[in-house]
């Protein structure tokens, strides 16, 4: 905290014993990188939690490492530089930087991570892409909407078990989602399948998941979960 933004990528850079030029050009550029050179000079005490935050990763990265964890990176900050760091994790992944992330916001894992480890007391119970993970549970469908009654009659007649709504005027029908599924679904239309406007896909997400598997919402804290955290 005694320490300005600056001289604490400095004092890491000593510390990785990169040489003086080196040190300071690697320090400049995560300065701006991070949005932080306007505030170089001044104390890492005076920084709010958004500021700490991108400060800590651009200490993390003046050795450039190759492997980086984070654990609950995003918790607290306002919405602006949750973005922010979103965008650097993506452009880190870009550049061929694995990162292990810990996160209790799951649309957070939905939108950063390639594979998801889903914990429940210390163990895990599912992994998988995001996409896997949410057809892993029901609830999926796929939802079709109509111009007029004549064809949401047809197309109930054809599918049978869908689930009509009236307005809109849309039936949904379990389905997995996927690519293959939608295309046999339509086709048991037929021709009815000229009246259909629009098709959607709808999937249960990450917050379902969790609760399908562990019976209990993700802001459930327990102290066994806390030790094995």
């Amino acid at each position: 905290n005694l320490l300005t933004g600056e001289e604490n990528l400095l004092l890491m850079a000593d510390l990785h014993h990169l040489g003086r030029a080196e040190g300071r050009r690697r320090a400049a550029a995560l300065l701006g990188q991070f949005a932080l050179a306007e505030s170089a000079a001044k104390t890492a005490a005076t920084y709010s939690g958004g500021m700490r935050r991108r400060l800590d990763l651009a200490m993390t990265l003046i050795g450039e490492p190759r492997i980086i964890f984070l654990d609950e990176p995003t918790a607290g900050l306002d919405p602006r530089s949750r973005r922010m760091m979103w965008r650097t994790i993506r452009e880190l992944v870009a550049g061929g930087v694995t990162i292990f992330l810990t996160t209790q916001q799951l649309d957070e894992a939905d939108e950063l991570a390639d594979q998801i480890a889903v914990l429940d007391h210390g163990k895990v119970v599912a992994a998988g892409t995001p996409d896997e993970l949410k057809r892993s549970i029901p609830g999926a469908h796929v939802r079709l909407r109509f111009a007029g009654t004549t064809g949401i009659e047809a197309a109930q007649r054809a599918l049978g078990g869908a689930f009509r709504h009236d307005d809109p005027l849309t039936l949904e029908v379990p389905s997995d989602g996927g690519a293959t599924a939608v295309r046999e679904l339509l086709n048991r239309l037929g021709d009815t399948a000229a009246d259909v406007g629009e098709v959607s896909v709808h999937t249960p997400d990450l917050d379902d998941v969790f609760f399908a598997l562990t019976g209990h919402p993700t802001a459930e804290t327990t102290p066994e979960m806390e030790n094995a955290r």
